[in-house]
């Protein structure tokens, strides 16, 4: 029996087409392109800048090979790099108990969502990964797994800052007869702590920004907006 498919909801009776491979990742496909594209313009254009600096100097160009073992590539692709991992690092986080109310990127407000129920009621179930069928320490590690794999990422982009940094400062201390830092003096300086907190504030500012904007814009088939027709005091995307 097939139900009558009025004009206003015609959508819905439409069959199901099955998905092409290209279709079913086409969104992490295009920012894998994108990441690459300009991962290739900040390198390029780091390589030119890096060689002007030499050049002024009186300091011999370096090949490319040589550029993208510098502490200047390290520190430039690192110090943004840290400020993304923990941004989402936080926005994981703080989105399991605080609220905004209007916002689609916030859950109900006094409402159970399908995010809070407990795996531990869902071992049996055929379809489940691994861990919420094993139980025990390891569903506990899985069920914060995201935000612990943002929080590791931070750390290894962290790390990778200080060390890289440490090396364009003392590269460029050396040019200028300066005495060199260690990495942990680098760490402690206000240079350090200056690249962290102006990509750490930006990425913060683009959160908030969101959050707010999404009570009262659309954007209509975007899962990160609420549907048009929506009121403005209507909380999470559904």
């Amino acid at each position: 029996m097939h139900l009558p498919c009025d004009a206003p909801r015609a959508f819905l009776c439409r069959p199901m087409k099955r998905s092409s491979w290209l279709q079913a990742h086409g969104l992490s496909l295009t920012l894998a392109v994108l990441f690459l594209v300009t991962m290739a313009g900040q390198t390029l254009t780091g390589y030119r800048v890096f060689n002007d600096d030499a050049r002024e100097h009186g300091e011999r160009p370096v090949s490319l090979v040589n550029y993208l073992t510098s502490g200047h590539f390290y520190e430039a692709t690192a110090e943004n790099w840290e400020s993304e991992f923990l941004q989402m690092a936080f926005y994981v986080l703080l989105t399991v108990f605080l609220y905004q109310r209007g916002s689609s990127e916030s859950k109900k407000i006094g409402e159970t969502e399908a995010v809070d129920r407990d795996p531990r009621l869902a071992r049996d179930k055929p379809n489940a990964p691994w861990p919420v069928r094993r139980g025990g320490w390891v569903l506990k590690l899985y069920e914060n797994s995201l935000s612990l794999a943002f929080l590791l990422l931070f750390l290894a982009s962290f790390s990778l800052h200080a060390v890289g940094g440490a090396a364009a400062y003392n590269q460029e201390a050396t040019a200028h007869g300066e005495a060199p830092l260690t990495t942990l003096e680098f760490l402690a300086s206000a240079q350090f702590w200056f690249e962290s907190f102006q990509n750490w504030q930006s990425e913060f500012l683009s959160l908030v920004t969101m959050v707010i904007l999404s009570v009262y814009l659309r954007q209509r088939g975007s899962p990160e907006s609420k549907p048009v027709d929506a009121a403005h005091d209507e909380t999470g995307s559904d």
